[in-house]
């Protein structure tokens, strides 16, 4: 199968998370990374968007658990994951998409 889109994990903030998680979850994860580098059209039950520009996330549901990863596309084809959390209540946590959203320019300012 042809890779359609490369993913870059960016600043080790996704490492961190991803190494406290059971092998279960990694499972998941690993599913939802597949995803963004090989499916043309991504099924909407593994992304979702913020309402904030180019910021989306990886939807993870572990049992009982949800867990979501954030992401931003980078020309066009690269995806850049940057944080991820286990998500606790109804909403996202306004604290978790403002850190996203402060990673996401600090990889920009970076890149220029």
């Amino acid at each position: 199968m042809e890779r359609l889109r490369t993913v870059i994990l960016y600043g080790g903030y996704f490492d961190a998370f991803y190494e406290d998680l059971g092998a279960k979850v990694q499972d998941k994860v690993d599913l939802g990374l597949y995803h963004l580098q090989y499916t043309r059209k991504i099924p909407s039950k593994f992304i979702g968007s913020t309402k904030h520009k180019n910021l989306f996330y990886l939807r993870i549901k572990q049992i009982s658990n949800i867990y979501r990863i954030f992401f931003c596309y980078d020309e066009g084809m690269v995806v850049v994951i940057f944080n991820g959390f286990q998500k606790k209540t109804q909403k996202t946590p306004k604290s978790q998409i403002e850190r996203a959203l402060r990673i996401k320019k600090k990889y920009y300012d970076e890149k220029e």
